[in-house]
């Protein structure tokens, strides 16, 4: 079965519809979050380069098209004109790595209305997952504040692929390392890990474990400390860094507890038996709000583990990530929903200095010293340019980072900055509402004023 059945059924009807209503007129699609989700001060995009790699490959096949008709219970001739659509569209986007805040698009389809349509819900779906986890994961380095974080969610996380999205989306914002081997190898990410509970366990004795793990692994080790009695543990791994003599790099782990006493005792115990470059990691269950107390509370920790609330973004699982239609066959249009207002047209997004964001007409020009967060990726199906990579993104991600205002950086109680629409964004946004209203009859559903996507922060 083929990525081109990963759809809602839905697409799948409209698609067939405009097909045979001869409706293949080039349509652009805007994909953006309409409100940031509570606790975050902003988003970091990503999820393109999966996205422009199922875009490259689709195509509709002839077992693509017996499934729609299983699927639909109708004869496989009546899903036939469906056969052969592939992509052949232009995307613009923002490129990996960069942040991103409410009502701006973060990538923009346009191609054939059949095509555009039937893409749809893989790019949701690709794109808001992996902006959630990279936005919660960069969260985490902010709290941080400059110590080593090490990716540990894949057994956490809502299935295999999303582990490895996850460590690859850790990567991008700056973790420095994963505990998944296969996601290690795929992406050239450091591999980081240390040992079970069950291992020690499994020995029945603390001292045997750790030896016998060091004679395996000559290289710098680090023991886990806390399967029985946490201040005995450290204490016997200080015996066993001494006597076998093990090199700088060496560290024990934390993963049960109060964190923070915990490395406090610790610290103390290694330091008085010689072993100040010995290091101290934490993990179980953190996340940035968990990393920033023990930041902030001075805790003697040299790098975090985070796992579970950070693959899973737990805090804020998805967001209101939105697929609209804003232009059909040269014809600007937007949706006048309650609360879901659109704005009709194209977009491009200028920041400016202090991330003074204008959301404006694809082709205008910038104001000042702007600069276009958008740029084209696809063209004819096909990329503009070779795959991105780890690197680019996450130097894109460390240089918005360094910009962005400090009320949006906090961990607790952040505020984004709001984008501003331009002042032809909002004049076409009152002509197509007039040009809609009129048509019927002046019984609009909706009395708020739009701006960008609606409202850059509430749409």
């Amino acid at each position: 079965m083929s990525q081109v059945t990963t759809t809602d059924l839905y697409e799948v009807t409209m698609a067939l519809s405009y097909v045979r209503e001869g409706m293949r007129g080039r349509a652009t699609f805007s994909l953006f979050v309409r409100d940031l989700p509570p606790g975050r001060g902003f988003l970091v995009a990503a999820g393109l380069e999966p996205a422009l790699d199922y875009l490259s490959r689709f195509r509709v096949g002839r077992s693509d098209v017996q499934d729609f008709a299983d699927t639909l219970r109708r004869p496989v001739g009546d899903l036939e004109p469906l056969h052969g659509l592939s992509f052949d569209g232009e995307v613009r986007a923002v490129p990996e790595g960069r942040i991103v805040l409410a009502g701006e698009p973060l990538l923009e389809v346009t191609a054939p209305l059949p095509q555009a349509q039937l893409v749809e819900t893989y790019l949701l779906s690709l794109l808001c997952h992996q902006t959630a986890v990279a936005s919660k994961a960069a969260r985490c380095v902010l709290a941080a504040a400059g110590r080593p974080l090490v990716d540990f969610s894949l057994r956490r996380t809502h299935g295999p692929e999303a582990g490895g999205q996850a460590a690859r989306l850790c990567a991008l914002v700056g973790f420095a390392g994963t505990s998944n081997v296969a996601a290690a190898r795929r992406y050239g990410i450091p591999a980081a890990g240390t040992m079970a509970h069950s291992y020690i366990e499994a020995f029945g004795s603390e001292e045997r474990a750790f030896r016998a793990f060091a004679r395996t692994h000559p290289g710098p080790v680090t023991l886990l400390v806390d399967t029985y009695d946490t201040d005995r543990g450290v204490a016997t791994a200080a015996r066993v860094f001494k006597d076998l003599r093990l090199g700088p790099g060496c560290g024990i782990r934390l993963d049960s507890g109060d964190l923070g006493a915990l490395a406090r005792r610790a610290r103390t115990a290694l330091d008085g038996a010689g072993l100040e470059e010995v290091r101290i990691i934490a993990s179980g269950g953190l996340d940035e709000y968990g990393v920033d107390r023990l930041v902030r509370e001075g805790a003697p920790i040299d790098a975090y583990a985070v796992g579970t609330k950070v693959g899973t973004a737990a805090d804020a699982p998805y967001l209101d990530m939105a697929y609209k239609l804003v232009e059909y066959d040269g014809r600007p249009v937007m949706k006048l929903s309650a609360a879901k207002v659109t704005a009709p047209g194209p977009k491009q997004v200028f920041r400016g200095p202090g991330f003074r964001d204008v959301v404006a007409l694809a082709h205008e020009e910038p104001p000042g010293d702007a600069e276009p967060l958008l740029r084209t990726v696809m063209r004819g199906g096909l990329r503009t340019e070779p795959p991105d990579t780890l690197a680019a993104a996450r130097e894109r991600f460390e240089r918005d980072l360094a910009a962005l205002p400090q009320d949006a950086r906090r961990i607790e109680r952040p505020v984004p900055p709001r984008p501003t629409a331009s002042a032809r964004v909002t004049a076409l946004t009152s002509t197509v509402r007039h040009r809609i209203e009129a048509r019927a009859g002046g019984t609009g559903t909706s009395t708020t004023p739009a701006s960008t996507q609606g409202d850059p922060a509430r749409k």
